[in-house]
């Protein structure tokens, strides 16, 4: 439902993505392990870590990759840049990536944009619609009592619970985001997910169906790009089917 779909098509997406993603998760290892190389202290890292063992990340590479932030290992250089637009049907789009080459990154996205029917703006045109928020699953299952994992949640200060179709959808502030995960984590709950994102405040349907097509496949093109990190839309239909 909704920004995240089903966890079995979030499962098949990343199958048939696990080189790409094996390539941003590196990148984020890197780029986190810059504030510091021990997970205990940098929650980022330890986030970037869990989603890379997620997917089988090796643990070599993963080592390596942190090493190459702190800078025990020589590496490229990467920079965060951020880019803002509108997709089909004026839906409001945020691409966060990591790239050694900034000029080639600002052009492939651009293309991308403009080939499906997109139009790449100004930073600051959209983020406005959006809030920076901690987001942590919990699949649904056998043994969870909702009433206690919302207690744990809040107890930690998280600052609110949804319970969706298949997961439960935790909401916290960024600076709230470690305590909460830590909690729920040391309470014995498996995290499906854990992240900051982008949450829009201001939601945009698409008007029809082709606007709607057309929009997944920008959000598509997008993610098979290298560079790009995390695509964020403002669309209040589901985008991830």
């Amino acid at each position: 439902m909704g920004r995240h779909g089903t966890i079995a098509g979030r499962k098949a997406a990343q199958d048939s993505k696990r080189a790409a993603l094996f390539t941003k998760y590196t990148r984020a290892i890197m780029m986190a392990a810059k504030a510091g190389g021990d997970p205990e202290y940098n929650a980022s890292l330890k986030n970037a870590i869990e989603k890379a063992k997620a997917i089988n990340l090796p643990n070599d590479k993963i080592t390596r990759a942190i090493k190459k932030g702190t800078g025990e290992l020589e590496g490229e250089t990467y920079e965060t840049v951020t880019f803002e637009g509108y997709g089909p049907g004026g839906v409001a789009v945020v691409v966060e990536t990591l790239t050694d080459n900034k000029n080639r990154t600002t052009s492939a996205v651009k293309h991308i944009f403009d080939k499906h029917s997109g139009n790449l703006g100004v930073p600051g045109c959209v983020a406005y619609m959006f809030e920076r928020k901690g987001i942590i699953l919990i699949e649904q299952g056998a043994g969870i009592d909702e009433d206690a994992l919302l207690e744990t949640a809040l107890d930690a200060g998280a600052e609110d619970m949804k319970t969706e179709d298949e997961y439960f959808e935790i909401v916290t502030s960024t600076e709230d985001f470690p305590a909460v995960a830590d909690a729920l984590r040391d309470a014995g709950y498996a995290l499906l997910e854990a992240d900051i994102e982008q949450v829009p405040n201001i939601e945009t349907e698409p008007k029809n169906d082709s606007e709607l097509k057309s929009l997944v496949k920008l959000i598509d093109a997008l993610d098979d790009n290298d560079d790009v990190q995390k695509v964020y839309t403002n669309s209040s239909v589901d985008t991830s089917e």
